[in-house]
């Protein structure tokens, strides 16, 4: 099973976005199902799909249902292309590819996984512990910082929600260093982001500014590193 997952998965990354050119999605976004890069780009992911499944003619359903999967895929893609947001399309889509393989993949190999391995006592403190520094910190950020909450912390200059999603990533990577017991890696964390604030830092000389992102950080790291101690203390109980 793993094997065909990879042979599949590596012939859509190779012929998905390795060789498919700038260029040719431009021109299939213009003309839709009128470009013949559209038709090349099929074509090019059945050849590479072909020559990593080694031509097997056991596999000769899944292949054509994963040709011909793709190209209508990309066909609905590029008629919503005006509809709707290309990001959310772009995540469809890929969606839709992988779905596919993985219907293939279970064609032939099925996929078991048992709902006990699903709820595990393991696996469920893990997603608590990714929601706790993801969303239920920023949550708990928010209602703190806003009590400091500063008239020159203007959203202007910034992109949207891009603090927010910052905080939740630079969690995450504190969180998984503890989990793999990699704390000096997390003394490269906090000295990358003071680097990066440091110029914001000396073009306000405003000690208000200052003493804000401090908060911040040291709240942000501290929520951090709180949920990675908890949780490794709660898995060696589970262990």
């Amino acid at each position: 099973m793993i094997t065909l997952s990879l042979q599949l998965l590596l012939a859509h990354i190779i012929g998905d976005f390795l060789l498919q050119p700038a260029s040719w999605v431009a021109h299939k976004t213009q003309r839709k199902h009128r470009s013949p890069y559209l038709y090349w780009h099929t074509l090019v992911h059945a050849v590479v799909l072909a020559v990593l499944l080694r031509f097997d003619h056991q596999y000769l359903l899944g292949f054509l249902t994963i040709v011909c999967s793709h190209l209508a895929i990309d066909l609905i893609k590029l008629s919503l292309h005006q509809r709707f947001n290309e990001r959310i399309l772009f995540f469809a889509d890929q969606i839709a590819h992988v779905t596919v393989i993985m219907l293939v993949v279970n064609y032939y190999e099925p996929i078991n996984i048992p709902a006990e391995a699903v709820f595990q006592p393991k696996v469920l403190l893990l997603i608590t512990g990714v929601l706790i520094v993801t969303v239920v910190s920023s949550i708990i950020m928010r209602v703190i910082i806003t009590k400091w909450a500063l008239e020159e912390d203007a959203y202007e200059d910034s992109l949207p929600h891009a603090g927010q999603y910052i905080g939740m990533l630079e969690r995450l990577f504190v969180f998984g260093f503890i989990i793999l017991q990699q704390w000096e890696v997390i003394g490269f964390l906090l000295a990358a982001k003071s680097v990066f604030r440091f110029g914001d830092l000396s073009k306000s000389k405003d000690r208000k500014l200052t003493e804000y992102i401090l908060i911040g950080t040291l709240l942000s790291f501290g929520l951090a590193i709180v949920t990675g101690l908890a949780y490794n203390h709660l898995i060696s109980l589970i262990v």
